[in-house]
Protein backbone atom coordinates (compact mmCIF):
# COMPACT_ATOMS: atom_id res chain seq x y z
CA UNK A 1 0.00 0.00 0.00
CA UNK A 2 1.15 3.59 0.13
CA UNK A 3 4.27 4.44 2.08
CA UNK A 4 3.63 7.48 4.21
CA UNK A 5 6.18 9.30 6.36
CA UNK A 6 5.65 9.06 10.08
CA UNK A 7 7.42 9.81 13.32
CA UNK A 8 9.68 6.94 14.25
CA UNK A 9 8.50 5.19 17.40
CA UNK A 10 10.47 5.70 20.57
CA UNK A 11 13.45 3.39 20.84
CA UNK A 12 13.77 2.85 17.07
CA UNK A 13 16.84 4.14 15.21
CA UNK A 14 16.46 7.26 13.04
CA UNK A 15 15.52 6.36 9.49
CA UNK A 16 13.77 3.14 10.48
CA UNK A 17 10.67 2.47 8.34
CA UNK A 18 7.35 3.35 9.94
CA UNK A 19 5.46 0.35 11.26
CA UNK A 20 2.07 -0.39 9.68
CA UNK A 21 -1.02 0.79 11.53
CA UNK A 22 -3.06 -2.18 10.31
CA UNK A 23 -1.84 -5.65 9.32
CA UNK A 24 -4.31 -8.23 8.02
CA UNK A 25 -2.67 -11.55 7.13
CA UNK A 26 -4.41 -14.47 5.40
CA UNK A 27 -7.70 -13.64 7.09
CA UNK A 28 -10.87 -15.56 6.38
CA UNK A 29 -14.20 -15.12 8.13
CA UNK A 30 -17.37 -17.18 7.96
CA UNK A 31 -20.92 -17.00 9.23
CA UNK A 32 -22.35 -20.43 10.00
CA UNK A 33 -19.80 -22.10 7.74
CA UNK A 34 -20.32 -19.74 4.79
CA UNK A 35 -17.25 -17.63 4.02
CA UNK A 36 -17.76 -13.88 3.68
CA UNK A 37 -14.04 -13.12 3.45
CA UNK A 38 -11.34 -15.48 2.23
CA UNK A 39 -7.53 -15.18 2.45
CA UNK A 40 -7.46 -11.38 2.79
CA UNK A 41 -4.12 -9.58 3.10
CA UNK A 42 -3.96 -5.86 3.82
CA UNK A 43 -1.37 -3.37 5.07
CA UNK A 44 -2.33 0.20 6.04
CA UNK A 45 0.52 2.63 6.68
CA UNK A 46 0.50 5.67 8.99
CA UNK A 47 -1.57 8.61 7.70
CA UNK A 48 -2.94 6.67 4.76
CA UNK A 49 -6.51 7.47 3.68
CA UNK A 50 -8.12 4.20 2.61
CA UNK A 51 -11.52 3.56 1.07
CA UNK A 52 -12.85 -0.01 1.16
CA UNK A 53 -15.30 -0.42 -1.72
CA UNK A 54 -17.32 -3.27 -3.14
CA UNK A 55 -20.86 -4.55 -3.71
CA UNK A 56 -23.39 -5.04 -0.94
CA UNK A 57 -22.67 -8.30 0.83
CA UNK A 58 -19.09 -8.35 -0.42
CA UNK A 59 -17.58 -8.24 3.07
CA UNK A 60 -16.66 -4.55 3.45
CA UNK A 61 -18.23 -3.95 6.85
CA UNK A 62 -17.11 -7.38 8.06
CA UNK A 63 -13.51 -6.43 7.27
CA UNK A 64 -13.90 -3.16 9.18
CA UNK A 65 -15.32 -4.98 12.20
CA UNK A 66 -12.42 -7.42 12.13
CA UNK A 67 -10.01 -4.48 12.20
CA UNK A 68 -11.74 -2.91 15.20
CA UNK A 69 -11.92 -6.25 16.99
CA UNK A 70 -15.70 -6.65 17.03
CA UNK A 71 -15.23 -9.95 15.16
CA UNK A 72 -12.43 -12.49 15.37
CA UNK A 73 -11.07 -14.10 12.19
CA UNK A 74 -11.97 -17.68 11.43
CA UNK A 75 -8.39 -18.05 10.23
CA UNK A 76 -5.48 -15.63 9.95
CA UNK A 77 -4.45 -12.68 12.10
CA UNK A 78 -5.34 -9.00 12.47
CA UNK A 79 -2.99 -6.57 14.21
CA UNK A 80 -3.48 -2.86 14.86
CA UNK A 81 -0.44 -0.91 16.04
CA UNK A 82 1.29 -4.29 16.19
CA UNK A 83 -1.19 -5.79 18.68
CA UNK A 84 -4.59 -7.53 18.67
CA UNK A 85 -7.32 -4.92 18.03
CA UNK A 86 -9.04 -5.61 21.36
CA UNK A 87 -5.90 -4.40 23.18
CA UNK A 88 -5.70 -1.02 21.42
CA UNK A 89 -9.32 0.06 21.12
CA UNK A 90 -8.56 3.24 23.05
CA UNK A 91 -6.40 4.29 20.09
CA UNK A 92 -9.19 3.67 17.56
CA UNK A 93 -12.12 5.95 16.76
CA UNK A 94 -15.12 4.19 15.18
CA UNK A 95 -18.16 5.60 13.40
CA UNK A 96 -20.85 2.95 12.81
CA UNK A 97 -23.13 2.95 9.80
CA UNK A 98 -26.22 3.53 11.95
CA UNK A 99 -26.91 5.03 15.36
CA UNK A 100 -30.02 3.57 16.93
CA UNK A 101 -31.73 6.08 19.20
CA UNK A 102 -35.17 7.11 20.42
CA UNK A 103 -36.03 10.46 18.73
CA UNK A 104 -38.05 11.44 21.80
CA UNK A 105 -35.04 11.03 24.09
CA UNK A 106 -33.60 14.50 24.85
CA UNK A 107 -29.98 13.92 23.89
CA UNK A 108 -27.93 16.86 22.59
CA UNK A 109 -24.99 17.02 20.20
CA UNK A 110 -22.67 17.34 23.20
CA UNK A 111 -24.25 14.30 24.91
CA UNK A 112 -23.73 12.14 21.81
CA UNK A 113 -20.13 13.24 21.32
CA UNK A 114 -19.34 12.70 25.01
CA UNK A 115 -20.29 9.04 24.58
CA UNK A 116 -17.06 8.67 22.61
CA UNK A 117 -15.16 8.91 25.90
CA UNK A 118 -16.81 5.77 27.28
CA UNK A 119 -14.15 3.15 27.91
CA UNK A 120 -11.35 5.69 27.65
CA UNK A 121 -11.13 5.97 31.42
CA UNK A 122 -11.69 3.43 34.19
CA UNK A 123 -13.20 5.98 36.54
CA UNK A 124 -16.79 5.58 37.74
CA UNK A 125 -19.21 8.48 37.96
CA UNK A 126 -19.60 11.73 36.01
CA UNK A 127 -17.46 12.39 32.96
CA UNK A 128 -14.10 13.88 33.83
CA UNK A 129 -13.06 17.39 32.92
CA UNK A 130 -10.59 16.02 30.37
CA UNK A 131 -13.37 14.01 28.67
CA UNK A 132 -15.57 17.09 28.42
CA UNK A 133 -12.68 19.09 27.01
CA UNK A 134 -12.05 16.37 24.42
CA UNK A 135 -15.74 16.40 23.46
CA UNK A 136 -15.78 20.17 22.96
CA UNK A 137 -12.54 19.96 21.00
CA UNK A 138 -14.02 17.29 18.72
CA UNK A 139 -17.19 19.30 18.14
CA UNK A 140 -15.08 22.28 17.14
CA UNK A 141 -13.00 20.16 14.74
CA UNK A 142 -16.11 19.09 12.81
CA UNK A 143 -17.58 22.59 12.73
CA UNK A 144 -20.58 22.11 15.02
CA UNK A 145 -19.73 24.53 17.82
CA UNK A 146 -22.90 26.55 17.24
CA UNK A 147 -25.02 23.39 17.58
CA UNK A 148 -23.45 21.94 20.72
CA UNK A 149 -26.73 22.11 22.69
CA UNK A 150 -29.09 21.27 19.83
CA UNK A 151 -31.09 18.01 20.12
CA UNK A 152 -29.56 15.28 17.99
CA UNK A 153 -33.01 14.50 16.58
CA UNK A 154 -33.26 18.06 15.20
CA UNK A 155 -30.09 17.80 13.09
CA UNK A 156 -29.88 17.41 9.33
CA UNK A 157 -28.32 14.28 7.83
CA UNK A 158 -24.97 15.96 7.31
CA UNK A 159 -24.96 17.38 10.83
CA UNK A 160 -25.69 13.94 12.27
CA UNK A 161 -22.77 12.44 10.33
CA UNK A 162 -20.47 15.17 11.64
CA UNK A 163 -21.73 14.53 15.18
CA UNK A 164 -20.90 10.83 14.87
CA UNK A 165 -17.43 11.66 13.53
CA UNK A 166 -16.95 14.00 16.50
CA UNK A 167 -17.98 11.16 18.83
CA UNK A 168 -15.32 8.96 17.21
CA UNK A 169 -12.76 11.74 17.68
CA UNK A 170 -13.61 12.33 21.35
CA UNK A 171 -11.29 9.53 22.44
CA UNK A 172 -8.44 11.34 20.63
CA UNK A 173 -7.67 8.31 18.45
CA UNK A 174 -4.74 7.65 16.13
CA UNK A 175 -6.83 5.55 13.72
CA UNK A 176 -10.29 6.55 12.49
CA UNK A 177 -12.65 3.89 11.07
CA UNK A 178 -15.87 5.01 9.37
CA UNK A 179 -18.63 2.78 8.01
CA UNK A 180 -20.56 4.43 5.15
CA UNK A 181 -19.90 8.03 6.28
CA UNK A 182 -21.59 9.52 3.19
CA UNK A 183 -24.76 7.43 3.49
CA UNK A 184 -27.92 9.44 2.70
CA UNK A 185 -25.99 12.66 2.03
CA UNK A 186 -26.50 14.88 -1.00
CA UNK A 187 -23.61 15.87 -3.28
CA UNK A 188 -22.82 19.12 -1.46
CA UNK A 189 -22.84 17.44 1.96
CA UNK A 190 -20.56 14.69 0.62
CA UNK A 191 -18.10 17.31 -0.63
CA UNK A 192 -18.09 19.06 2.75
CA UNK A 193 -17.53 15.73 4.50
CA UNK A 194 -14.63 14.88 2.17
CA UNK A 195 -13.02 18.22 2.98
CA UNK A 196 -13.37 17.54 6.71
CA UNK A 197 -11.84 14.07 6.40
CA UNK A 198 -8.99 15.47 4.31
CA UNK A 199 -8.11 17.86 7.15
CA UNK A 200 -8.35 15.10 9.74
CA UNK A 201 -6.06 12.94 7.59
CA UNK A 202 -3.21 15.37 8.26
CA UNK A 203 -2.94 13.80 11.72
CA UNK A 204 -4.90 10.55 11.52
CA UNK A 205 -4.88 7.32 9.58
CA UNK A 206 -8.38 6.98 8.09
CA UNK A 207 -10.17 3.89 6.78
CA UNK A 208 -13.68 4.19 5.38
CA UNK A 209 -16.17 1.72 3.99
CA UNK A 210 -18.39 2.71 1.08
CA UNK A 211 -20.46 1.13 -1.69
CA UNK A 212 -20.49 4.56 -3.38
CA UNK A 213 -17.83 4.87 -6.09
CA UNK A 214 -18.07 8.64 -5.67
CA UNK A 215 -15.95 8.24 -2.57
CA UNK A 216 -13.05 7.19 -4.80
CA UNK A 217 -11.95 10.79 -5.13
CA UNK A 218 -8.96 13.05 -4.93
CA UNK A 219 -9.05 12.79 -1.13
CA UNK A 220 -8.56 9.01 -0.95
CA UNK A 221 -5.01 7.71 -1.32
CA UNK A 222 -5.65 3.97 -1.47
CA UNK A 223 -8.60 1.83 -2.57
CA UNK A 224 -9.30 -1.68 -1.31
CA UNK A 225 -11.75 -3.57 -3.50
CA UNK A 226 -13.52 -6.27 -1.50
CA UNK A 227 -15.64 -9.05 -2.93
CA UNK A 228 -14.93 -11.97 -0.63
CA UNK A 229 -11.26 -11.46 -1.49
CA UNK A 230 -9.44 -8.13 -1.45
CA UNK A 231 -7.29 -6.29 -3.99
CA UNK A 232 -5.41 -3.07 -3.22
CA UNK A 233 -4.83 -0.14 -5.59
CA UNK A 234 -3.50 3.40 -5.37
CA UNK A 235 -6.53 5.55 -6.21
CA UNK A 236 -5.12 6.80 -9.52
CA UNK A 237 -4.34 3.24 -10.64
CA UNK A 238 -7.92 1.94 -10.26
CA UNK A 239 -9.22 1.05 -13.72
CA UNK A 240 -12.55 0.31 -15.35
CA UNK A 241 -11.63 -3.38 -15.49
CA UNK A 242 -11.03 -3.37 -11.74
CA UNK A 243 -14.49 -1.91 -11.16
CA UNK A 244 -16.07 -4.42 -13.54
CA UNK A 245 -14.43 -7.28 -11.62
CA UNK A 246 -15.99 -6.01 -8.38
CA UNK A 247 -19.40 -4.68 -9.46
CA UNK A 248 -20.06 -6.40 -12.78
CA UNK A 249 -21.06 -4.60 -15.98
CA UNK A 250 -23.31 -1.58 -16.35
CA UNK A 251 -21.57 0.63 -13.78
CA UNK A 252 -20.64 4.22 -14.60
CA UNK A 253 -17.87 5.74 -12.51
CA UNK A 254 -16.03 9.03 -12.50
CA UNK A 255 -12.44 8.74 -11.32
CA UNK A 256 -10.46 11.70 -10.02
CA UNK A 257 -6.73 12.30 -9.74
CA UNK A 258 -4.72 15.32 -8.58
CA UNK A 259 -4.09 16.52 -12.16
CA UNK A 260 -6.42 14.46 -14.31
CA UNK A 261 -10.15 13.83 -14.39
CA UNK A 262 -11.00 10.73 -16.35
CA UNK A 263 -14.53 9.57 -17.09
CA UNK A 264 -15.13 5.88 -17.64
CA UNK A 265 -18.47 4.72 -19.05
CA UNK A 266 -20.05 1.29 -19.20
CA UNK A 267 -17.60 -0.41 -16.86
Amino acid sequence: MSTQSATVAAGEPPGAPAKPVIEVEHVSFSYDGSFVLEDVDLIVDPKDFVSIIGPNGGGKTTLLKLIIGMYKPTTGTVRVFGRPPQEVRSRIGYMPQYLLFDPSFPVSVFDVVLMGCLGKTSSVGPYSRSCKEAAYESIERVGLTDLVSRPYSALSGGQRQRTLIARALASRPELLLLDEPTSNLDVQMEKELYELLKKLNDNLTIVTVSHDLGFVSTYVKTVVCVKRRATVHPTAALTGNDITDIYGTGVCAVMHDQSLEEETHGV
